[in-house]
């Protein structure tokens, strides 16, 4: 699997064996990435010990029919929303019997949705008893129409799999400073 932005094989395995050493598995629903962090993680070696599974929920109401997404939360804030990616975290987790649940929404691009930039995405990390967040940065977007996409997707992909290294490592905080952009 190729991502745009470097993300070293060893350093990913390193996240893989620390989620089975704490006997975590993951299991993921996925808009922006369409399957991508899904494809990434069990990339690995090993990865089936931590990796149950994942929800595609693209299209708007299958958040709600697939992930259990609140159709009232989708109609006041959209499908682009910190809250609909905690509940994306905690449907994958329940749904597919993992331990962790990891969600995924934003807006790829290149175009605005909803009157929001590219770029911008929310991801959550959760168990059953907490949550961590992170945010995109639109501003970091590359000014190259054809290479948003890919670049948004990666983005959003390596964030989620730095989320989840902070919780194998048992830390549920993250400092805001950290960017989930390219260095």
């Amino acid at each position: 699997m190729h991502l745009d932005l470097e993300l070293s094989r060893s350093a990913l395995a390193a996240t893989i064996a620390a989620l089975a050493g704490r006997e975590l598995t993951v299991a993921t629903a996925e808009s922006l990435t369409g399957g991508l962090l899904g494809a990434v993680l069990t990339e690995i070696p090993g990865s089936s010990a931590v990796f149950r599974g994942g929800l595609l929920v693209y299209a708007t109401e299958l958040k709600t029919v697939l992930a259990g997404v609140d159709p009232a939360l989708l109609a006041a804030h959209g499908p682009v929303h910190p809250d609909v990616a905690v509940q994306l975290a905690d449907g994958a987790r329940t749904r597919c019997g993992a331990t962790l649940g990891v969600g995924l929404t934003g807006v790829a691009g290149p175009d605005p949705q909803d009157g929001l930039p590219a770029g911008t995405f929310h991801i959550a990390v959760s168990d059953a008893n907490r949550t961590l967040t992170l945010a995109g940065d639109p501003s970091a977007v590359p000014a190259d129409r054809d290479a948003v996409r890919s670049w948004v997707r990666s983005a959003a992909v390596l964030a989620a799999i730095r989320l989840l290294d902070h919780v194998a490592h048992g830390r549920w905080e993250i400092d805001p400073r950290e960017q989930p952009a390219a260095e």
